[in-house]
């Protein structure tokens, strides 16, 4: 796979494709967000990630993650330094498909990096002959990966869609969080708990139906179908 690794910093850049390429991948290292930007024009070979490093030196990494969702839908993972939820949510508004916190365990890097690249490359196979789900105000287009509220479009990443077309298969059953995580993650790996918290947080934040998923404590998580 190759593997667009932005970060500013040559000596952590340097280790980092050193070990990716030992697991297989093809790493190409920008060290700004306009080298990143470039490097993404359409007539490029396409990237199976991006690792973007949010300590850019010429823009804000947030800024960059907003204009590479513009024009690539490439997986991208945030790296950062900012572990509060807010600046976790942020990211995924702007298209993140997840984050690793620093300082991060490798194999975390690559857990996470394998996550959304399986799910990238599943995306293509054709879905179920239902092609929408209408919860009230909220339609979602199964085939076209759209959601909408009361007829406005909501930009949801990837892994928001998913968790969200999950949920909306069976209104009001409880998912455990291991079998969302399973579903949508594609790994058992606990450390992806977390960022099922953040991304139910950001659904509930893009959609401004917070009572729309519901946390059964203990368990897991329930779609509450709005009244129409």
């Amino acid at each position: 796979m190759r593997l667009l690794l932005v970060e500013d910093d040559n000596h952590v850049a340097a280790a980092l494709s050193a070990v990716l390429a030992r697991h297989g991948f093809d790493v190409t290292h920008a060290r700004s967000g306009e080298e990143a930007l470039q490097a993404l024009v359409p007539e490029s070979d396409g990237f199976g990630v991006v690792l973007l490093d949010l300590g850019l030196p010429d823009q804000d990494g947030y800024e960059v993650c907003g204009k590479i969702r513009k024009r690539t839908s490439t997986p991208v993972i945030m790296v950062t330094a900012r572990s509060d939820v807010r600046s976790r949510i942020h990211g995924l508004n702007l298209g993140a498909d997840d984050y690793v916190v620093k300082p991060y365990d490798t194999g975390e890097l690559l857990a996470r990096i394998h996550a959304v690249s399986r799910r990238s490359a599943q995306e293509e196979v054709t879905g179920s002959a239902e092609t929408q789900v209408l919860l009230g105000p909220v339609r979602i287009e199964l085939p076209t990966r759209q959601v909408s509220v009361n007829g406005t479009p909501v930009q949801l990443t990837r892994k928001e869609f998913d968790l969200l077309a999950l949920l909306a298969q069976r209104p009001g059953v409880v998912f455990r969080r291991e079998q969302i995580i399973s579903e949508v993650w594609r790994t058992s790996w606990e450390g992806t708990g977390r960022t099922l918290e953040v991304h139910v947080a950001s659904l509930r934040s893009k959609l401004r139906m917070p009572a729309l998923i519901e946390t059964v404590r203990g368990v897991g998580y329930r779609l509450v179908a709005p009244a129409a």
